[in-house]
């Protein structure tokens, strides 16, 4: 009897046992094949990643909200993107973000559509809307009719809504409701970094509502990655806004976001079977970064990244410092070509399509995988043969070009950053906002990278051709003569300066084209005995031509 309980018992376990087995191995095998599912995922966004771009172009998403003026997606495309097919902009990253924190023209629910009624009379955004489509949706299609990848790029806090002509309309419900989430005490107080408006990411009201903007347009629109860009504007926390560290434990915050993100994009990329990608748009400084709150390394070591823009405001490093960090985890790094912010002379020939050339030239130099266009627009419109020369350097190699020893501003990096010039500025420059006192007794030498041989140009029959003309351009006061500065390149003696014709600059020939080297290049700038007076050297520019 006793045995015949102990069967039975049995019985019942080796029953449970088999029932639990056919419950969980419907699961195991669920689990085993999304694990398998999200590592080939994986895989493919590694390669997806790594595909060519040689050009990205950041479109600020200002032709919905200012200049188009016929509510057609024909009219909107033809302000700036239209002309973009067949270039070599192989990647757009549209920006829908209208003034501030959460407010946007494509069709949102979770933010706010820009509002004609309040500040921007000519916004189409409403009326695209109601026509079944919106911006964002109007530049997917148009990328994917073109063979153009195409990223939804957000504004992790733009603050240009702070601005009185913006501040009515421009601030989110939400944040209009509940000041307390803003990084001031309420509209207009002024922060010693920073603007009023910006909201506050050590909030966890404000991280979970930036993650659902995100999650909204990964959900909605088919785009190809999103941008998060952290440098427009590059101010996120309290203690940062008031001139203190941001200590580790606000960086593990917006880490946490980073990851939620990840997790979030690739899941939708196994919904709707391919690749998300996240590009990040940082400054070039892992130590700046950290500063402001941005975990750059950690966000590499743990692959929450998949393209690296260096690019904003300020350059603080040599190119090759960023391209150095991503290449090390395996990210893409696309430096950026940004509208100079200098005042003066400087800015013209900066943004000139020689001085781009120049730019373009050491971005290529630097082993960068291509270039990124940020505000490219306001000066050269889609339709400029930029467009199509700046992704080959062999085409731009052939035109001619200006080099100097910075295209960015530097000011405003200690506009942003608590004594950021002097933290985090990590290479010589020479401009209009940090000029070089030159005096009798002192020679200086001044540092200048060039991102080509330009006594190696192939031309036809593939014969080398050297370039016929290259000159360095000095700024020096006007009423000073050019004889009573001496120029080495490179050890060798220049010729005599002359003053150019607009006056600006002194111009001393390089007759030996060969003298400038492809990367660093010095020029020793001395006085000729007997002079008594010391020189403000402005700028300094090596003009290259043909």
């Amino acid at each position: 009897m006793e045995l015949a309980k102990k069967r039975k018992k049995l019985g019942y376990c080796i029953v449970v046992i088999l029932l639990g087995m056919m419950l969980f191995l419907p699961y195991s095998l669920s689990l085993a094949n999304a694990e398998e599912g999200l590592a080939e995922m994986k895989q493919r966004r590694k390669e997806a990643a790594h595909r060519q771009r040689r050009l990205i172009f950041n479109n600020d998403g200002d032709d919905a909200s200012w200049y188009c003026k016929v509510a057609t997606p024909e009219e909107l495309l033809r302000l700036r993107t239209t002309g973009l097919a067949g270039s070599q902009v192989d990647t757009i990253f549209y920006s829908t973000c209208s003034g501030g924190f959460g407010v946007y023209s494509h069709n949102t629910k979770v933010g706010q559509v820009v509002s004609p009624e309040v500040l921007f009379t000519d916004s189409i955004s409403k009326k695209l809307i109601e026509q079944g489509t919106d911006p964002l949706k109007i530049m997917v299609d148009f990328c994917h009719k073109n063979e153009i990848e195409i990223f939804w790029s957000m504004r992790m806090n733009d603050t240009h809504n702070a601005s009185p002509e913006y501040t009515e309309g421009m601030l989110l419900n939400f944040l209009k409701e509940h000041t307390e989430y803003l990084l001031a005490s309420g509209p207009g107080q002024k922060l010693r970094y920073g603007a009023w408006s910006a909201a506050n990411y050590g909030l966890k009201e404000i991280r979970d509502l930036a993650f659902k903007f995100i999650q909204e347009v990964c959900q909605n629109y088919d785009v190809d990655g999103i941008e998060l860009d952290f440098f427009r504007h590059p101010i996120f926390f309290k203690s940062h806004s008031m001139g203190q560290t941001v200590e580790q434990q606000e960086c593990d915050l917006m880490t946490s976001l980073m990851r939620q993100v990840r997790d979030m994009t690739e899941k939708e990329a196994i919904k709707r079977g391919r690749p998300l990608l996240i590009a990040v748009r940082v400054p070039d400084s892992v130590e700046c970064c950290k500063t402001i709150g941005l975990d750059l390394v950690r966000w590499l070591e743990e692959d929450l990244i998949d393209i690296l823009v260096p690019s904003g405001y300020w350059q603080s490093n040599p190119l090759e410092v960023s391209v150095k960090l991503g290449h090390k985890y395996g990210v893409p790094v696309y430096p950026g070509i940004v509208g100079s912010r200098y005042l003066g002379k400087g800015t013209d020939m900066r943004n000139s399509s020689l001085g781009v050339r120049g730019q373009a030239m050491n971005i290529w130099a630097s082993g960068a995988d291509g270039i990124y266009l940020f505000n490219f627009f306001i000066k050269h419109l889609p339709t400029d043969p930029l467009y199509r020369e700046l992704g080959c350097p062999y085409l731009t190699q052939k035109r001619d070009k200006i080099y100097t020893t910075g295209a960015q501003a530097i000011k405003i990096l200690k506009e942003w950053i608590p004594n950021g010039k002097k933290r985090f500025l990590n290479r010589q420059l020479v401009s209009i906002e940090q000029p070089v006192q030159l005096t009798p007794s002192r020679p200086v030498t001044i540092e200048l990278t060039v991102g080509e041989r330009i006594d190696t140009l192939w031309g036809k029959n593939r014969l080398p051709v050297i370039m016929s003309k290259v000159k360095l351009l000095l700024q020096i006061p006007a009423q000073m003569d050019c004889k009573t500065v001496l120029v080495k390149l490179n050890g060798t003696q220049l010729g005599t300066g002359v003053r150019g014709s607009n006056g600006t600059y002194a111009e001393f020939p390089v007759s030996n084209p060969s003298r400038v080297l492809k990367g660093v290049n010095r020029f020793e700038i001395s006085l000729t005995p007997g002079s008594e007076r010391n020189v403000l050297i402005q700028d300094l520019l090596l003009w290259v031509g043909n």
